[in-house]
């Protein structure tokens, strides 16, 4: 019916007969029969789970531009506002925890984490946040109980998609970007500070798509970066890289008009 809608309202706006169709199936057999159809389909943006990436990865001969996994990071510098760290932190894991573009991981510097950690937790855990820790974070939140287990490196490369956070606990800024590089899916970062020198650090050395400072990684949305209906976030660094719209889409065609030029 979603697909009969579009189709019908791409009508009316003026696209021919048949431009938006629903490709019937969707089986592993008809998604490589389809991957394959060179000359006939230009592009592929899948969207779904790794599953469905590997097989197009195995047997595609089109281009793809894959929607990524977002194994997203907030990290809470040492000069950081601990309310402002608090507010971003919660809001990218929280708002829309079953996105992409959902924070997985926190990472907080030790000097600030005495002032953000508590109160954050709180709030957290309130939500319905489960929270899996390094041994320093435990420490210093002072916390035990239910919601509360213990990080393993597979934490730290799991994209949750859900309510539940890993927390680990940094001695530097270097450390954190290390972190985040190692384990990130390239998706979106973000750093909490007011030191712009740390911000330049993390902005030029995180490998991702969108870096933000002093930001919820929940903006990196084609609407809210103002490109209007979003078909995907691509982590690729080249066609498409970031919030996938019509303009990512778009190609180009050059139209030459002359009165007899040559070339000598």
């Amino acid at each position: 019916m979603l697909a009969q809608i579009v189709s019908e309202a791409g009508e009316r706006a003026g696209l021919p007969e048949g431009t938006i169709s629903l490709v019937a199936g969707g089986g592993r057999d008809e998604l490589a029969e389809l991957a394959r159809q060179d000359g006939l389909v230009d592009l592929i943006i899948p969207r779904g789970g790794e599953g469905l990436k590997q097989a197009l990865k195995a047997s595609a001969t089109v281009p793809v531009i894959y929607a990524a996994a977002g194994n997203c990071h907030v990290y809470v510098d040492e000069s950081a506002d601990p309310e402002m760290a608090t507010r971003i932190a919660y809001n990218a894991k929280v708002q829309r925890p079953g996105v992409c573009n959902a924070a997985e991981t926190l990472l907080i510097h030790a000097e600030v984490a005495p002032k953000v950690l508590p109160g954050l937790f709180e709030q957290l855990r309130a939500a319905g946040v489960e929270l899996a820790v390094d041994g320093r974070t435990r420490t210093i939140a002072g916390l035990d109980g239910d919601g509360l287990g213990e990080a393993t490196e597979e934490d730290w490369d799991t994209e949750y998609l859900g309510m539940k956070m890993a927390v680990k606990v940094v001695d530097s800024l270097d450390e954190a970007i290390e972190h985040v590089n190692r384990h990130g899916t390239g998706h979106s970062e973000a750093i909490v500070t007011s030191d712009e020198a740390a911000a330049e650090r993390f902005t030029g050395i995180v490998d991702a798509a969108c870096v933000y400072v002093n930001a919820s990684t929940r903006f990196t949305d084609g609407a809210e970066f103002g490109m209007g209906a979003e078909m995907g976030n691509s982590t690729q660094k080249l066609h498409a890289r970031g919030p996938i719209a019509l303009r990512e889409l778009t190609t180009f065609k050059y139209v030459v008009h002359g009165t007899g030029q040559v070339r000598s």
